[in-house]
């Protein structure tokens, strides 16, 4: 016969385990210091720039 289990307990301790893995996630996503940002944002302004002026009329 099968084990039975508190689903609410195995929803709970799934989330728990994930947990870390978000985290990770969120600090690389979101823990960058503002002059990281603002050399992101010239590289894909300047990318942005070389492919418009590269276009043909």
């Amino acid at each position: 016969m099968a084990e039975i289990i508190n689903l609410n307990k195995a929803r709970k301790a799934k989330a728990q385990a994930e947990k870390p893995i978000r985290a990770q996630e969120n600090r690389v996503r979101f823990g960058r210091t503002k002059s990281e940002k603002a050399a992101d944002a010239a590289e894909k302004a300047r990318i942005a720039k070389t492919l418009d002026d590269s276009k043909r009329d």
